[in-house]
């Protein structure tokens, strides 16, 4: 009895150094089941005067960890995206401690009645009843009282955002014209070429005989074609081609995306001429330029409306990035891994 009790003392005063230490360096307590001796309860991450605990990072990570495990990843793969993925999440709460300290100072509130009017919104855009708004939040481990909390968390975030960083976010009819310019190639009309070929293919493995009979083929084709017959009328008759039944139609194609080969081919005709005989990865061919379609561009006031949204979405990141990033300098933070 007396050695059990000597043991039971031993042990209880290892986990009194433990907790005195911790509570020494940190100035926060680790909660210790005293039966199990082990550490129900620990601080991860410190931020100013407040603390982000394991528990609060677990039940933030729970949805990403259930699906990163789900996917079936080796072990060594999944440990390491599970790490990756604990220290964005931590970051983030990290992040979320600032802004709710901020909203302390700045002052930022919201009525119990404008939490009311966000959360009938959401019913309204899901379609949910009141009833069917609380089976979900049940399923997730919620109650309405606990998702209340999480929208006027969020709600006095969207506030404080837009309070340090939207309100003071102008663009400038420069700014546009500027965006505009740069990017005239996606405004501006792009022109289309009308094509139609007339290919023979050639096997796999075909000796240079096969391949000299092909051409010779290909030839007489093109010589049909310099003496006037119809390209459709030839494309029908001789074509490989799933396109041959409608006279080699292949369609409209932006200049970008034909093969260099062909690029510079079509550049040396105009609409209602044919290329030489091209030697090609798919066989030998010959193209027809049907015509050349001109795409009407977007002005810059027709695209204005659409470049301010860019912009205004694109500073907005920025900016938030910039000032929270200067928060986090002014602020004292411990991570405890």
């Amino acid at each position: 009895m007396k050695s059990r009790s000597f043991k039971s003392i031993r042990i209880n005063s290892i986990y009194c150094v433990i907790y005195s230490l911790f509570f020494c360096v940190f100035g926060y307590p680790l909660i210790i089941n005293a039966k199990s001796a082990e550490i129900v309860e620990r601080i991860v991450a410190v931020v100013n005067d407040d603390v982000i605990t394991l528990i609060e990072l677990n039940s933030s990570l729970k949805p990403y960890t259930e699906k990163i495990r789900s996917l079936g990843y080796p072990s060594e793969k999944e440990q390491q995206l599970l790490f990756n993925v604990r220290k964005d999440m931590l970051d983030r709460l990290i992040n979320q401690k600032i802004e709710d300290q901020e909203i302390k100072r700045s002052k930022v509130e919201i009525s119990e009645g404008q939490i009311d009017q966000t959360i009938e919104r959401i019913k309204e855009t899901n379609y949910l009843t009141d009833e069917q708004l609380r089976a979900a939040l049940a399923k997730d481990g919620l109650t309405m009282e606990e998702y209340r909390k999480k929208i006027k968390s969020q709600v006095l975030r969207e506030r404080l955002v837009t309070l340090k960083v939207k309100s003071k976010i102008v663009i400038t009819k420069e700014d546009v014209k500027a965006y505009y310019e740069k990017h005239i190639d996606e405004y501006g009309g792009k022109q289309k070429y009308h094509l139609r070929n007339i290919i023979i293919k050639v096997p796999l493995f075909s000796d240079s005989e096969k391949k000299l009979e092909i051409k010779a083929r290909m030839d007489e084709i093109l010589e049909k074609l310099k003496a006037g017959e119809s390209f459709e009328v030839l494309a029908a008759k001789y074509s490989e081609s799933p396109a041959a039944s409608d006279g080699g139609n292949l369609g409209e194609f932006e200049f970008d995306s034909l093969s260099p080969q062909l690029q510079k081919a079509i550049e040396e005709i105009k609409p209602g001429e044919f290329t030489p005989v091209l030697d090609t990865d798919q066989g030998y061919q010959i193209f027809f330029l049907e015509e050349i379609l001109s795409a009407k561009g977007k002005t810059l006031e027709e695209v204005t409306p659409e470049i301010e949204r860019k912009l205004y979405d694109e500073s907005i990141d920025k900016k938030y990035r910039a000032w929270i990033g200067d928060l986090r300098k002014q602020a004292v933070i411990k991570i405890i891994q």
